[in-house]
């Protein structure tokens, strides 16, 4: 649904101040009309002052909306029209100036008013600016229908042409609106794909740990190594909170640049894996086939990482009892290139999770890596393998 947008800054600046000006402008000549024809002067006067100050109000009120202000000019206009009493020939010099404010209205609430009243306020106003003319016309002495439809034809088509231009920017402003919503949309699960996939995994590790640290029995040299890599890991996810960080405050930023959060690509997934096994897990183990890299843009190589990455922290957290991880990438059919992360499990202990249930925690990752990977052009599945253990495997198509 859209709001009323602000008025524009020269709106602001200048529509008071010319509003205060072109009411005593428009109210002086009523005394040069005859003295029987001054209340109708007065009337049409004041019905074309006070159509020109609600086209040159800024629009800020909270009692007197810029549609409710639309709506009363546009149907005093069109009651004077109906019953206007004086002369002919008097309402000739304020007919111009409130023409002009009726169409300045006209385009101002169809650009601007919420949707649901552009188009009845837009009508309306479009209808008493078209109507105008005949205040004049119909009373003319020689009478007959040329000279009325005539005068609306002539109203109609700059009315018709304010009414298209003012529907045209209101079409670039709603697509403009969308683009930044989108952008904004977009920011938001960039920093929810960072947060999930690199300092998730990193805390993930550092529980793990932090548990294992808690086990009787411990040295003082596997103490020290235990708290050395709780240090590395604790320092990785401070450095992705800061690339995250660094990226929201600086929209110049690169964000593909190499080593920013979300584009690690395939060249580091065996440091990946070597950490991930260096901390007390499985065994694990990578290949990598030559040039595979090459076959994959930044943008689909940040995919494959982050399939690797969910993968290894989803064994850490529900297979305790696997015993060797295989991450395996190689090109597949065609230029596509296949990543697979397998594990063999524990047939005696099943999957179970490590960690304890937070409330909201979780059922998201692999859900929100298959939508990434289809909107490359690839798959991504998951399920058990025989005799046991997990596989996930991520198919995505070459550059």
């Amino acid at each position: 649904m859209r709001t009323e947008f602000p008025s524009p800054a020269g709106a602001a600046r200048f529509g008071r101040p010319l509003a205060v000006v072109a009411v005593p402008v428009l109210l002086a000549p009523v005394v040069l009309a005859h003295p029987g024809a001054r209340g109708a002067a007065l009337l049409v006067a004041a019905t074309a002052a006070f159509t020109v100050v609600a086209a040159l109000s800024p629009g800020r009120g909270r009692r007197v909306t810029p549609g409710s202000a639309a709506l009363a000019a546009a149907g005093l206009s069109m009651l004077v029209d109906l019953f206007y009493p004086g002369p002919y020939r008097l309402p000739a010099f304020w007919l111009p100036f409130e023409w002009l404010a009726l169409l300045g209205l006209l385009f101002r609430g169809v650009r601007r008013l919420p949707d649901r009243w552009a188009g009845p306020v837009g009508a309306l106003v479009g209808l008493a600016a078209v109507l105008l003319p005949l205040r004049f016309a119909l009373r003319t002495p020689q009478g007959g229908l040329a000279g009325p439809v005539t005068v609306v034809l002539v109203s109609l088509l700059p009315t018709l042409g304010v009414a298209g231009a003012s529907l045209y920017l209101r079409v670039l402003d709603a697509r403009r609106e969308r683009a930044v919503d989108r952008a904004r949309r977009e920011q938001r699960l960039e920093v929810a794909r960072g947060l999930h996939d690199f300092v998730a995994h990193e805390i993930t590790g550092i529980v793990l740990e932090a548990q294992a640290g808690q086990l009787p029995g411990q040295e003082s040299e596997e103490t020290t190594a235990l708290l050395r890599r709780l240090e590395e890991a604790g320092l990785r996810a401070l450095d992705s909170m800061d690339e995250m960080v660094g990226a929201l405050r600086d929209p110049r930023s690169d964000p593909g640049a190499a080593g920013a959060t979300g584009r690690r690509g395939l060249t580091e997934l065996p440091d990946l894996v070597a950490r991930f096994g260096a901390t007390g897990g499985p065994r694990s183990t990578i290949d990598l086939a030559p040039g595979t890299a090459d076959l994959l843009t930044a943008e689909a190589q940040a995919t494959a990482y982050a399939v690797v990455l969910e993968a290894l922290t989803n064994i850490r957290r529900h297979a305790p009892g696997t015993t060797e991880v295989a991450v395996r990438v190689a090109p597949g059919p065609g230029r596509s290139v296949e990543v697979t992360v397998t594990d063999t499990g524990d047939p005696s202990r099943g999957r179970g999770p490590l960690l304890r249930r937070r409330p909201g925690s979780g059922g998201t990752g692999l859900a929100g890596l298959t939508a990434r990977a289809a909107a490359h052009g690839g798959t991504l599945a998951a399920g058990p393998r025989a005799p046991s253990g997990w596989r996930v495997v991520c198919t995505l198509p070459g550059r």
